[in-house]
């Protein structure tokens, strides 16, 4: 994949071959600038490829237009950013209530104070942004993602920005969902104790991927 234009195109990712079973975890690994971000970003439809196959959920990407990527991510695919992307003017509640909303819900507040609810939020959910904790926030954004049952969660370094205990608390909710709703998770991060709670984790380096471990017991007991 080539972002850029001309003399200033930078040539990101290089011949990546990636396939993740539905219902597993992946931790995606490797040091900044290696193609980490950019390789979620594709995989959400973020970004396009310039050649290859990109296919979620038994969907080819390849070929669809902006409204038809934006209804596809809307139901199966949830995203959690290291920087929250909570709509600031907008309550816990709100912004939990957006995809749904997009999704054409019948019940989208309804739903939303259930998921704040399941995330300890519930008597939060008329607070803004501005009036939470990082780690309140990352919960409004991973109520937000789950919201709408995707298929597969792509957290992009979910607990960068938090502090150790609350990261701890953050990866732990993020876990146990995956587990319970029996979501694909795609997670990229540095931590090498977080990626280690993934069932596989494959190491991204220069655009390519550069390694890779399993071990079908890793999240066994999460």
């Amino acid at each position: 994949m080539t972002l850029g234009s001309g003399a200033s195109s930078v040539h990101v990712l290089k011949g990546i071959d990636l396939d993740v079973e539905k219902g597993h975890s992946v931790g995606i690994v490797g040091p900044s600038g290696s193609g980490k971000s950019t390789l979620l970003m594709v995989l959400a439809g973020l970004e396009r490829a310039d050649e290859g196959e990109v296919e979620i959920a038994g969907r080819s990407l390849v070929g669809l237009t902006e409204d038809e990527l934006a209804a596809f991510r809307g139901k199966n695919v949830g995203i959690v950013f290291q920087s929250f992307h909570l709509i600031p003017n907008m309550t816990a509640l709100e912004n939990v209530a957006v995809p749904l909303e997009l999704a054409g819900s019948p019940d989208p507040f309804d739903r939303a104070l259930r998921e704040l609810e399941n995330v300890g939020l519930k008597d939060r959910a008329t607070h803004y942004p501005g009036e939470l904790s990082g780690g309140e926030q990352q919960r409004v954004a991973m109520a937000r993602a789950l919201a709408p049952e995707p298929a597969i969660l792509i957290a992009d370094e979910p607990t960068g920005n938090l502090d150790q205990t609350t990261g701890r608390q953050i990866a732990d909710l993020l876990f146990a969902e995956r587990k319970r709703r029996n979501m694909t998770l795609v997670l990229v991060t540095h931590d090498p104790n977080l990626a280690h709670r993934c069932e596989r984790e494959v190491g991204v380096r220069s655009g390519r991927i550069e390694g890779e471990s399993a071990e079908e017991t890793r999240d066994a007991a999460e």
